[in-house]
């Protein structure tokens, strides 16, 4: 039987200590690894939500990505982060703070505050919240009665100012994978989180904005969706675990 803790969450997560820094809750180097450890008496697998769905694109995504080298991984929740894949493994980088593209600054005025309190990240543009604070004040919904699952329905059955909160979000998302492809080079670019399953209603617009947001000159860089539904981190969570157990974790 296998009995192992796999966690996949956002913050920046030490490979080496296993502890966790998560500037919202204004945790900094919590021990989560051993506390799970002694609290269940099981080996825990942890990693940052976007590595480890990275990793599982890397094991069971598209065959098309599973055959490249080198991509990255968006993840759209309540922030953005990235999972980046180099050379065929996760890279994490120094302390594991590879990856923290939400907080790139790439406007001012954003609907909402990032984790840190700004407004001018990746993040606060094009995450969930930000999404749903635009949706909220096209149609002039007070916010308690809608969530951004909602949203995505209203959107998929047409609905005007679902739609246009998540045309504009994708715009923005397009201007930072734009600043991706432009720094990073990778093969392809996969959109994962909730935000996939409206993948019809934002690709357009996401992909127009790339373009237009990206040097003259570049090499076309596919931009797909996440095939593995609205919970990448689940099945993340999972391949750490069956990393921990069964292979070498292709993380650097």
């Amino acid at each position: 039987m296998l009995r192992v803790v796999g966690i996949s969450l956002p913050g920046v997560v030490d490979p080496e200590t296993g502890n966790l820094y998560v500037p919202h809750f204004n945790w900094r180097n919590v021990p989560i690894a051993e506390t799970l450890t002694r609290a269940t008496s099981l080996p825990v697998s942890i990693d940052n939500d976007a590595n480890a769905a990275a990793l599982a694109e890397l094991w069971f995504g598209r065959p098309e990505i599973r055959e490249v080298r080198d991509f990255i991984l968006v993840l759209v929740e309540e922030g953005v982060g990235t999972g980046i894949v180099f050379d065929g493994q996760v890279y994490r980088g120094e302390g594991g703070t590879a990856g923290e593209f939400g907080h790139m600054t790439i406007g001012s005025g954003a609907p909402v505050e990032c984790a840190v309190g700004s407004r001018e990240c990746w993040e606060a543009f094009a995450s969930e919240r930000a999404a749903l604070a635009r949706y909220q004040k096209l149609s002039r919904s007070n916010g308690s009665d809608i969530n951004f699952a909602a949203v995505m329905d209203l959107a998929l059955k047409g609905e005007r100012n679902a739609r246009a909160a998540l045309k504009e979000t994708a715009r923005y998302l397009g201007i930072g994978i734009a600043n991706l492809i432009q720094g990073l080079a990778p093969e392809a670019v996969i959109v994962g989180g909730p935000i996939a399953r409206v993948w019809p209603v934002i690709v357009d617009d996401l992909k127009a904005s790339v373009d237009s947001s990206i040097c003259r000159g570049f090499p076309s860089t596919p931009i797909l969706d996440s095939t593995l539904g609205s919970e990448p981190t689940l099945m993340g969570a999972l391949s750490l675990v069956l990393a921990s157990k069964f292979a070498s974790a292709p993380v650097a």
